[in-house]
C-alpha cells in the first residue's frame, strides 16, 4: 500500500454494474449537485477504510484536495478520483473491498435523494413513511433475504476501548459465529470490528463461504468511523435515527459491549423502543457484555438507567460478565424463541414490521445549542420519552465530538448546556466522566475537550 494520494479511474461494483440509461444520467447529475460534498465526504471515510484514527476535521484537512467525479460512459459509470489516500490501493489497484464499500456509499447516497427525499409519494414526516422508506433502504441495498431464517446479532459499542475489551468482542463474535450467525455493527472499528474479526475464524471453521458481516453508518460519522476492512455489506443511511431505526428493524439480537455516548444513545434508544407499550410481547433478545475489567462500567450504565428509567427498563436486558459462551447461546436460544414469534404473528424473518417506534425516536434531532438546552430531562413524563430525550442529549454530544458541523458550532459558542432534574443531571454528569476518566471519548492518545456542561435547575 502506498501513502502517497493517488489519482485513478474506478468502475463501481455491486447493483451499480448494471444500469439503465435513465439511472446513469441521474447519478451523474446528482453527483454533481448539492449532493456533490456529501458524496466527497463519505467516499473519503470509505478510502480510509482500516486507518486509525477518529478527527473527522483532520481527515478532511489532510485529503481536502481529494475529489470524486460520477462520469457517465458507454458502459455505466465510471468514478473519477483524484488524490484519493493511497492506502486504499495495492500497486495503483484499488483493493476490492474498498471498491465495493465505495459503490455502496454512491447507491444509497444517490437512491435516497433521487428516490426517497426527492419522491412526492414519500412522507418523511409520518411513522409508515419513515419506516418505509428505511426498508427500501435496506431493500436497495440488498442485505435484505427472505431466503435465511432469524440469523443476524447486532453488536454495539466502542470505537475507542482497551486492548482487552477489544480482544473479548472477538471472543464473543467467534462464539457467536461458530452457531452459525451473522453479524451487524456500525461498521467503524473498536467494538464494531471485533465481534466480525473473531466470526471470520468461525464462519471459516464451520466452512460458512457466504458470511454477512453488515455495517451500517451515516454521513455524520463515517468520515470519524471508517469502515473496518471485514465489512462485506455496508449501509448508509440518511440520519442517525433512520440508522437506528435500520439496526432494530434489520437485527433479531442485540449484544452492546463498553463505550461512550454514542453506545449509550445507542442503549437508550433500545431502551425506549421496548418501552413502549405497544411492544410488550415481542422477542428481543437484549445482552450487556464485557470481560470481568468492566464489570464497573456496566454497574455504572444499569445504575444510570434503574434511576432514569426504572426497573422496568432494567428488565429488558441482561448483563453477563466475562462469558462469551453465555453471550453467544443466550443469542443463538433467543433467536430460536425471535423464529418462533415472527412465525406465529406471521412476521418476515427479515425485517421487523411488528415493532412500533414513536416519532420521538424517527424524526431527526438537530443538535444546535438552543435544542440541547431545552431537552425535557424530567422524570415527571412517561418513561419512553424521557429515553428518547436522553438519546437526544448523547446523540448532541456525539455530534460536538466527532461531526465537523457541530464541532464547529462548539468551538464558536462554546458548549452545550445539557440541564434538567437534579437527580438525573448529578448522574449524567458522573456518567459522562467516567467516559471521558476511561478514555472512551476519543480514541487513545488524543485530549478530549468537552463539548457539553452539565446543569441543574
Amino acid at each position: 500500500m502506498s501513502a502517497e494520494p493517488i489519482s485513478a479511474r474506478i468502475y463501481p461494483a455491486g447493483i451499480l454494474t448494471v444500469l439503465s440509461r435513465m439511472e446513469v444520467e441521474r447519478l451523474h447529475d446528482a453527483s454533481r449537485g448539492e449532493l456533490g460534498e456529501l458524496l466527497r465526504r463519505c467516499a473519503l471515510g470509505v478510502l480510509n477504510s482500516g486507518n486509525d484514527g477518529d478527527d473527522a476535521e483532520a481527515l478532511l484537512q489532510r485529503h481536502q484536495n481529494f475529489k470524486i467525479e460520477v462520469q457517465q460512459v458507454n458502459r455505466g459509470i465510471r468514478l473519477e478520483l483524484s488524490n484519493a489516500p493511497g492506502s486504499a490501493f495495492v500497486d495503483g489497484i484499488m483493493v476490492q473491498g474498498i471498491r465495493e464499500l465505495l459503490s455502496a456509499v454512491i447507491r444509497d447516497l444517490v437512491y435516497f435523494d433521487t428516490e426517497i427525499s426527492g419522491s412526492a409519494s414519500t412522507d418523511l414526516d409520518s411513522q409508515e413513511g419513515i419506516t418505509t422508506a428505511v426498508f427500501e433502504i435496506l431493500r436497495n441495498a440488498q442485505v435484505l433475504d427472505p431466503t435465511r431464517e432469524p440469523d443476524v446479532v447486532v453488536f454495539w459499542g466502542g470505537h475507542s476501548i482497551e486492548r482487552l475489551e477489544y480482544n473479548y468482542t472477538k471472543k464473543v463474535g467467534y462464539e457467536t459465529g461458530l452457531r452459525k450467525l451473522n453479524i451487524c455493527t456500525g461498521c467503524g472499528p473498536g467494538a464494531m470490528k471485533g465481534p466480525m474479526k473473531g466470526a471470520t475464524i468461525a464462519h471459516a471453521k464451520q466452512r460458512i463461504s457466504d458470511g454477512c458481516y453488515v455495517g451500517i453508518s451515516e454521513p455524520g460519522i463515517i468520515a470519524a468511523e471508517s469502515p473496518n476492512p471485514i465489512v462485506n455489506q455496508l449501509v448508509i443511511m440518511p440520519d442517525i435515527e433512520k440508522r437506528l431505526e435500520a439496526f432494530v428493524r434489520l437485527g433479531h439480537g442485540f449484544v452492546v459491549f463498553p463505550g461512550g455516548v454514542g453506545t449509550a444513545e445507542e442503549i437508550l434508544y433500545l431502551l425506549g423502543v421496548l418501552l413502549n407499550p405497544a411492544n410488550d410481547e415481542l422477542t428481543f433478545p437484549f445482552v450487556l457484555t464485557g470481560p470481568a475489567e468492566s464489570a464497573a462500567y456496566f454497574e455504572q450504565i444499569d445504575a444510570f438507567i434503574g434511576l432514569t428509567l426504572g426497573e422496568e427498563a432494567q428488565a429488558k436486558y441482561t448483563i453477563i460478565i466475562n462469558d462469551a459462551d453465555r453471550v453467544a447461546q443466550t443469542m443463538s436460544s433467543g433467536l430460536a424463541q425471535v423464529k418462533a414469534y415472527r412465525r406465529k404473528h406471521k412476521d418476515a424473518y427479515y425485517f421487523n414490521w411488528l415493532l412500533q417506534i414513536q416519532p420521538e425516536f424517527q424524526q431527526p434531532f438537530d443538535p444546535s445549542h438552543e435544542n440541547m438546552a431545552s431537552l425535557h430531562l424530567h422524570r415527571d413524563q412517561p418513561k419512553h420519552l424521557l429515553a428518547a430525550n436522553l438519546r437526544r442529549a448523547f446523540s448532541g454530544i456525539v455530534a460536538g465530538n466527532v461531526k465537523p458541523e457541530t464541532i464547529k458550532s462548539v468551538r464558536q459558542d462554546g458548549p452545550f448546556e445539557i440541564n434538567g432534574e437534579k437527580d438525573i443531571m448529578q448522574a449524567l454528569d458522573n456518567l459522562l466522566a467516567s467516559f471521558i476518566e476511561q478514555r472512551r471519548m476519543k480514541l487513545p492518545g488524543t485530549t478530549y475537550s468537552p463539548c457539553y456542561r452539565v446543569v441543574s435547575k
